[in-house]
């Protein structure tokens, strides 16, 4: 170490060290450029030239401590080369173990990648498969829900000519209006046909619901099945990692197991519930698509029974009203052929009691004349005692003729009063065939033919 003083007779607060910067041996020592500091004096008395030269006597090593400092330099020096030869050895046969195991634990993780990149395959071409089977039972079971919407909308017009038929034969006069058998078939119609429509009302929500099933449980398979994808990409691009390859990097941090981690089993059962669930979604799918088959075709076939029923009740009534009809015609036939005779027997009788009249006129004239007789010849003769008879006989027929007239007269009303109701029967009768054949029966064609081709159409 050296010290430097201060010049002359300058105390040691006007001296300044500086140190000298150690140089390597292999370039030559150059002069540092100077520095020029200002150093602030100490205010104390200066000392006598005798303390000022203690310092360089002080600070100095002897020559045994320099030569022993010197020794154990040397035997640092060769001890290091030592370890470091040593070391050298050791960095070489650990260099040569640790690639050898790395290259190992490389080729190990990419067989297990490998394996593991055919169990994603093997999962994710399953979920694919399921997709795709799931898929098209959906849009097989949306063509079926398709059916029962269009065999709900064809249900409306037989509905609708069953209420107007109701309707109509609402409008039957009060001596038919009845509950015949025709009645009783349209009631039991317009009882299927809303049992009919409430029944496939709630299977359509029953498909739609197993419709939605269907997706959900589509999209879940989709989902795991996309995230198997992206991990199959994920674990493909690892496998084709190697040391030459540009692409890779350092990540310390990578070197974790996440706490929401799946383990293989759960990673497996987790593909395989997905997967179970879709194969229980298919099937109810498959069992709900047979049972609307059934529902339809039941139904048909209950609407055609029924139609054809109702219409062999109309025909019955029909045939059984024409024959009522025909048989009031009849009758009407013969009372106004009886209205006709009584008219003509009541203008005979009154003709014949005009004429009786006229017979009695001339009888009372001749008893009313004769009873001006003179005197004595105001006789009670045959001749008076035979108009007197003849009075009394004529009166006798008038007032029979009177009688029979009121009872033909009476009978003729009688007749008229028949023969008004008659007409009425018949007019209520041919108003009753029109309803049941003309609105009826006519309107009843626009009924469908079958149920189950109209939900194809």
């Amino acid at each position: 170490r050296t010290l430097s003083g201060g010049s002359g007779g300058g105390g040691r607060g006007s001296a300044m060290a500086h140190p000298e910067e150690p140089l390597p041996t292999a370039m030559p020592s150059c002069p540092l450029p100077s520095k020029i500091c200002d150093v602030a004096r100490s205010d104390r008395p200066r000392s006598c030239c005798g303390m000022a030269m203690a310092g360089f006597r002080t600070a100095k090593y002897q020559v045994p401590e320099w030569q022993r400092r010197n020794a154990g330099v040397y035997y640092k020096a060769f001890t290091v080369s030592e370890e470091s030869e040593r070391d050298r050895a050791e960095s070489q046969n650990l260099m040569k173990h640790t690639a050898a195991c790395a290259q190992r634990a490389q080729e190990c993780s990419k067989i297990t990648l490998s394996q593991r990149l055919q169990d994603i395959h093997f999962w994710r071409v399953e979920l694919q498969k399921e997709i795709m089977e799931l898929d098209a039972e959906t849009n097989l079971l949306a063509a079926q829900k398709l059916r029962l919407e269009r065999a709900l909308d064809a249900t409306e017009v037989p509905y609708t000519v069953v209420v107007d038929n109701l309707e109509c034969r609402e409008r039957r006069q009060p001596p038919d209006l009845v509950i015949d058998e025709v009645e009783r078939q349209l009631l039991k119609e317009a009882d299927l046909i809303r049992d009919i429509r409430d029944l496939l009302k709630r299977t359509i929500i029953q498909a739609t619901t197993q419709i939605r099933s269907n997706r959900i449980e589509k999209e879940n398979c989709e989902l795991d099945w996309s995230d198997k994808v992206e991990t199959y990409h994920i674990d493909d691009k690892c496998v084709s990692y190697c040391t030459d390859s540009t692409n890779v990097q350092s990540h310390p941090s990578s070197v974790k197991f996440e706490e929401n981690a799946s383990t293989p089993k759960s990673w497996a059962q987790f593909s395989h519930d997905n997967i179970s669930r879709a194969e229980q979604e298919k099937l109810a799918s498959v069992q709900l698509r047979s049972l609307i088959n059934n529902i339809i075709h039941d139904a048909s076939e209950d609407l055609r029974m029924q139609r054809a029923a109702v219409n062999e009740a109309f025909d019955a009534h029909c045939r059984e009203l024409d024959d009522c009809k025909y048989t009031l015609e009849q009758h009407l036939k013969q009372i106004l052929n009886d209205i006709r005779d009584e008219e003509e027997n009541i203008v005979n009788l009154k003709k014949s009691i005009r004429d009786k009249e006229a017979h009695l006129k001339v009888a009372q004239t001749r008893l009313f004349d004769r009873s001006f007789r003179p005197n004595v010849e105001l006789c009670r003769d045959e001749p008076q005692f035979r108009l007197v008879s003849e009075v009394e006989e004529l009166t006798v027929f008038l007032e029979a003729l009177k009688r029979k007239l009121m009872e033909s007269e009476q009978n003729l009303k009688n007749l008229e009063e028949t023969r008004m109701k008659l007409e009425k029967e018949i007019a209520v009768k041919a108003n009753s065939i029109f309803i049941d054949r003309q609105k009826c029966m006519s309107y009843r064609v626009r009924y469908p033919v079958d149920l189950e081709v109209a939900s194809y159409k």
